[in-house]
């Protein structure tokens, strides 16, 4: 049996911003996504986001790849949210994502830090927090790949 107390913060946008994930129905996508995550094996500590982006914090599986594991979530709630007639602006998801480790001491500031999301948007865009959590993370976007859609 393997063992394992890493998070990951995972972030992911839709497709040109579009401003699709319905308010008043987004429960109803964070318990679908909850659900695959759930059929990953993976435990899933936080999930919220607003119109253009989800923010998730779960372990990971030690026999899934990180990038098969957010392709898993992506692809299943995209044709979820498409079939879903009180998303009608969804057009998919922006191919990239933003995957971060943390240490599980720090689950509970960033289970708020999601859970306020709509909070914390009145005061900062997507775009500003992006690049302060890849500054943070010291990551470099020099070629914006995160904020090109295909």
């Amino acid at each position: 049996m393997a063992f394992r107390q890493i998070l990951y913060h995972i972030v992911f946008r839709t497709k040109y911003n579009i401003q699709a994930i319905n308010q008043v129905y987004s429960k109803e996508l964070y318990q679908y996504i909850w659900g695959t995550i759930k059929n990953k094996n993976c435990k899933l500590f936080q999930i919220n986001g607003i119109e253009d982006h989800v923010h998730i914090l779960s372990d990971l599986h030690p026999s899934i790849a990180l990038a098969d594991y957010i392709k898993d979530i992506k692809v299943s709630s995209s044709k979820w949210l498409k079939s879903n007639k009180n998303f009608p602006k969804f057009k998919g998801w922006a191919r990239s994502y933003c995957a971060l480790t943390y240490s599980y001491k720090e689950r509970k500031i960033l289970i708020n830090y999601i859970k306020n999301q709509q909070e914390h948007h009145k005061r900062e865009s997507f775009r500003e927090e992006i690049n302060r959590l890849f500054k943070k993370h010291h990551i470099e976007d020099k070629k914006g790949w995160f904020w090109q859609d295909d």
